[in-house]
């Protein structure tokens, strides 16, 4: 620890004497001064350059089959947890699954509906699950899944880690309630067009808006495909 107080770890947003925000990573430990330095980011500057502090909350989500029982819908989730641990935490102690699990631990086991792996002439699995898996790797999010060898291998879990941009709409507002806020718009007639406006014609309809909405206040497309995905998903 330095003389001001400073204990700098891997994985830490930091200022340096500069003015530059950075995440100090392994390569930079050996030769990293305490005294260029100047003090700990922020969560609006680490959100700022694409980083998600480790005081926001955060939380797990599975997608199961909706034909399991509940005692085995959670033992499913269980195996996609493991899963999650040993493929990103494995060797990485400063992943976030380590943050979550020591900070939060709050599970949202989800009804993913069926579980098929045949494709059709698109390629497209007939299983919703199976859909989910599909689309989170598409959107290079850091998922795990697993397959139970009792059920012929069949996909049985689908997990991810979301941070609150996710998830609290209070203080990360839908859309609808954005733009209704904005100047030149009426809020209660602009929250109902937005509802009816399908969601991948908004960039076109409602241009910097919807930029200013998703990067700044969802934090990114991610985060926009995350609270897309669950808006409408029911608990299991």
């Amino acid at each position: 620890m330095s003389d001001n107080g400073l204990k700098i770890e891997i994985g830490q947003w930091v200022v340096n004497k500069k003015g530059k925000v950075m995440k100090v990573t392994a390569d930079d430990m050996p030769d990293l001064s305490y005294e260029d330095i100047e003090r700990y980011a922020t969560k609006e500057e680490i959100l700022a350059n694409g980083g998600c502090p480790i005081d926001l909350e955060y939380r797990m989500y599975f997608f199961v089959p909706y034909n399991l029982s509940p005692i085995q819908q959670g033992i499913q989730a269980g195996h996609a947890l493991g899963e999650y641990a040993l493929k990103y935490g494995r060797g990485n102690p400063v992943h976030l699954v380590w943050d979550f699990l020591e900070k939060w631990k709050t599970f949202m086991v989800m009804n993913g509906g069926t579980s098929n792996s045949s494709r059709d002439f698109n390629a497209i699995p007939y299983g919703s699950l199976n859909q989910i898996a599909d689309a989170l790797v598409e959107q290079e999010i850091e998922m795990a899944y697993f397959t139970e060898p009792d059920i012929n291998e069949a996909l049985t879990a689908v997990c991810f880690i979301a941070d609150e941009r996710v998830f609290n709409k209070d203080d990360y507002p839908e859309f609808w309630d954005f733009l209704a806020e904005q100047d030149g718009y009426d809020e209660n007639p602009t929250r109902i067009e937005v509802k009816l406006t399908p969601i991948e014609e908004w960039a076109d309809k409602y241009g910097q808006h919807f930029i200013n909405w998703k990067e700044d206040i969802m934090g990114g497309d991610k985060n926009f495909f995350l609270r897309s995905l669950l808006r409408d998903k029911k608990f299991a």
